[in-house]
């Protein structure tokens, strides 16, 4: 080994001594021109355990800006348990019908079609109750309507056909003032008749009405006078009252008023018609006789070749109706 391989471990360990001394030099340096707040870190020890991590302490710092929220997208129509069920036909109908939408025009229109329902359900309900009696007759009953009703035809005819034999009459006869004279007393005659101030007899039925239980009304009564009207009817006598187009019935007590006068039961009707018309249309199903039974009353009708209809009504001047023949 030379010489100047001896003095180059020696210039190397000078050269490294000063460049320990321009370390620690500089090094002494820069800690002074730190701030005080900023300490050294001291010189880790070889034997020394690493230290923990300490949690850093919580600056009070400016809050975060909070993420935007990100746009939420429609679910894709493939199947995923969030997915929501697609909804049937009737189930989008249950929806778009509740909870309702009504403006004020369809709620308008609803109430006008729930009038004109309710009133043709009260006018079907009307008819139903006209006809249920019908409905339920029998077969006997349906005939012996029918054959009433050909009676009332023919009858009306009879009358037409007697009227243009009149007229007839006027016209051929030689004499044409005796014949009106006759025919004139005898139209006199018919009238006194309809207007109760002439007595009449013919035949017919006597119908009595017996109300132990105080039940028959006037309306009652009324009713079985109309009835016989339609069945023809041309004299009527009730209690000793004579019936006539004016005639008014009214409740009294616990009997009834006929135009005035009170009668009581048992209520006596003397009838002249046909009797074989008079009779079934005061029978019929639903008519007079059921309604009165079903008050408990007696209801007896008897026919008769005889009726005499006795009781009459003074005549009575009209105050303002006045005669328009010349």
């Amino acid at each position: 080994m030379s010489e100047h391989d001896d003095k180059r471990p020696e210039e190397n360990g000078d050269t490294r001594a000063d460049q320990r001394d321009g370390n620690g030099e500089s090094g002494n340096r820069l800690r002074r021109e730190l701030p005080q707040e900023v300490s050294a870190p001291a010189p880790a020890a070889q034997d020394a355990p690493e230290p923990k991590p300490e949690r850093a302490p919580e600056r009070d710092s400016e809050p975060e800006p909070e993420p935007e929220p990100e746009p939420q997208t429609a679910p894709g129509p493939g199947p995923g348990p969030e997915s929501e069920p697609r909804l049937t036909g009737r189930q989008r109908l249950v929806k778009g019908l509740w909870p309702p939408r009504v403006s004020r025009a369809q709620l308008i229109v609803a109430l006008l079609l729930f009038g004109l329902g309710f009133g043709l359900a009260v006018q079907v309900a009307s008819h139903s109750d006209s006809d249920s009696a019908l409905r339920g007759a029998r077969q006997e009953d349906l005939v012996r309507i029918l054959d009433e009703l050909d009676d009332r035809t023919q009858r009306l005819e009879d009358e037409k056909q007697g009227l243009e034999k009149q007229r007839d009459e006027l016209e051929n006869s030689s004499d044409q003032a005796e014949e009106a004279r006759k025919q004139t007393i005898e139209k006199e005659r018919q009238l006194g008749i309809l207007a109760g101030t002439v007595a009449a007899q013919g035949p017919g039925i006597t119908m009595t009405i017996e109300d132990t239980k105080g039940t028959v009304e006037a309306d009652m009564l009324l009713d079985a006078i109309q009835e016989l009207r339609a069945a023809g009817a041309e004299a009527i006598q009730v209690n000793g009252v004579r019936v006539v187009a004016g005639t008014y019935l009214t409740d009294s007590g616990k009997g009834v008023s006929v135009d005035g006068n009170k009668i009581n039961a048992p209520y006596r009707f003397k009838v002249i018609g046909k009797p074989q018309d008079l009779e079934p249309a005061l029978n019929i199903p639903g008519g007079v006789v059921q309604t009165l039974e079903k008050e408990q009353a007696t209801v007896t009708i008897e026919r008769s070749t005889k009726i005499v209809v006795d009781a009459l009504r003074a005549v009575k001047r009209p105050d303002y109706a006045r005669s328009s023949s010349q």
